[in-house]
């Protein structure tokens, strides 16, 4: 099972790491590594995570680690679409409950 990474996924990423960095850098570094290593049990365990409910039909699942919420669709039975990183107290709703990706 291959796992993809969106653009989108990519940025939450980055603005995690950057906002971290902001306290310690060695730290954000560490937690980037974490989750992305998290994100690797996919690639054999795609149904890991719970489901999401959403309105779109599509199979969108979420994996955590620790205060953040890896929210991911299996596209299909080879790959695994990662479509966000998202800190717990966040809404989510807004972001997950599109027909795009």
């Amino acid at each position: 099972m291959t796992i993809e990474w969106t653009e989108e996924a990519r940025l939450w990423l980055k603005d995690i790491h950057d906002y971290i960095t902001q306290d310690n850098e060695r730290i954000a570094k560490k937690i980037i590594k974490e989750i992305y290593n998290k994100v690797q049990i996919l690639a054999t365990f795609p149904q890991i995570g719970y489901v999401y409910p959403n309105d779109d039909g599509r199979e969108v699942r979420i994996l955590l680690y620790g205060h953040y919420r890896i929210a991911y669709l299996i596209k299909d039975k080879k790959s695994v679409i990662v479509l966000g990183v998202f800190h717990g107290a966040l809404d989510i709703t807004r972001y997950l409950n599109t027909k795009e990706a």
